[in-house]
């Protein structure tokens, strides 16, 4: 797989305070890559660095093997945390302004302009100021003129902010479909049910270094810690549980006596499951025995925590 983006050990100071600090990242062709980090970790200078708003100190950064030139800004498209739309102007007027300032012609914006505008099913705002709009209704409008000109890098920084959950599903189906059809995506946000749903590989920062990053499954399997999700039938549910808490760590234990049904999270000491499963299967009907992945939260939180603990 070739890669959309390279930063090789980029790093930006403001003063003496280091925003950035020899941070590497390779971003592959037509993926999406979530970039997270706490508020102050130095994602959004990051961002503003790859779209040439401010420069690094140090490092370099390669666009489709190339180092990054002015000219590579017209193969990318940013859409800001900080909105930029100017609220006096017209829908209509204002999108054709910006998609010409990206390079099309009048003719071909509005082409493509009726297209979204249907897509999205906002073909009466055309001439609705913005100010009229809700942050919402704003959002899908610097949406479309973000990825209006086609470009081959996609930067969403907090998309689905002001969205409500069904508009938020929207242009996460969009975006999706963007991929599909080629654009390579980087992806910056706090919601991590949004980075599971859509991100295959995933950088963390977190004072101004990256921490962590690769593919999210492979994260995901490095971050196992031999706990299993475990459903039982049995009539002796709290009998069991207590024998099972004396001898391993058993955790959110819920028994429906009406069901004889014991719910329960077990962290083993050992890799040895097919031991413990036969152990349990000798004194209850076992329904449900699978190994807990942790989540892009919980990679998240633990590897922010076990940073700040050993500084």
């Amino acid at each position: 797989m070739n890669d959309i983006l390279v930063t090789n050990e980029v790093s930006k100071y403001f003063g003496k305070v280091a925003a950035l600090n020899k941070v590497s990242l390779t971003i592959p062709e037509n993926s999406i890559y979530g970039l997270l980090g706490p508020n102050g970790a130095g994602k959004t200078t990051l961002i503003r660095i790859i779209n040439q708003i401010t420069y690094p100190d140090h490092g370099e950064i390669l666009f489709r093997g190339e180092k990054l030139k002015p000219e590579h800004i017209a193969q990318i498209g940013y859409l800001p945390e900080e909105r930029g739309l100017y609220k006096s102007m017209k829908v209509g007027e204002q999108a054709l302004y910006l998609a010409q300032l990206k390079g099309l012609s009048k003719a071909e914006a509005k082409k493509r302009l009726n297209y979204w505008f249907e897509r999205l099913e906002i073909g009466d705002w055309w001439n609705k100021k913005i100010q009229e709009l809700s942050k919402g209704m704003a959002q899908k409008i610097q949406f479309i003129v973000t990825v209006l000109h086609e470009p081959k890098l996609l930067i969403f920084d907090e998309p689905f902010s002001g969205f409500d959950p069904i508009n938020a599903n929207i242009i996460k189906d969009e975006i999706l479909q963007l991929k599909e059809k080629g654009a390579s995506i980087i992806f910056s946000t706090h919601r991590m049910e949004s980075v599971e749903e859509l991100c295959e590989y995933i950088a963390l920062i977190h004072q101004s270094e990256k921490i962590l990053d690769g593919r999210l499954s492979d994260i995901q399997k490095a971050y196992k810690n031999n706990t299993f999700k475990v459903g039982v039938q049995t009539q002796n549910g709290d009998a069991l549980l207590k024998e099972l808490s004396e001898k391993f760590e058993v955790q959110n234990s819920v028994f429906k006596p009406a069901s004889d049904q014991l719910d329960f999270t077990v962290k083993l000491q050992s890799n040895d499951s097919n031991g413990f499963l036969g152990y349990l299967t000798d004194k209850a009907t076992v329904n449900r025995f699978v190994e807990k992945i942790p989540s892009a939260n919980e990679i998240f939180i633990g590897t922010v925590k076990n940073k700040d603990a050993h500084e």
